[in-house]
């Protein structure tokens, strides 16, 4: 997981993590932990949701989902 990455889309778009944690039924906390490494990884559907409502292309979901 690449968490600068996805900060930096969140950033660009003009949203706050709280305005995704809004639009995918999370806490912002919740939002926070699973940015940070510190519980469980995106669900596949909340990666698609991410994916579609920054337009992000697969490499870009690779980038920020999958990063070593």
């Amino acid at each position: 997981m690449n968490s600068n990455l996805l900060k930096a889309v969140i950033k660009k778009h003009g949203e706050t993590q709280a305005d995704l944690a809004e639009a995918l039924g999370l806490s912002l906390s919740n939002l926070n932990d699973k940015i940070n490494g510190k519980s469980a990884s995106f669900r596949q559907s909340e990666i698609i949701a991410i994916k579609e409502r920054y337009k992000l292309t697969a490499k870009e979901v690779d980038e920020i989902f999958f990063a070593e």
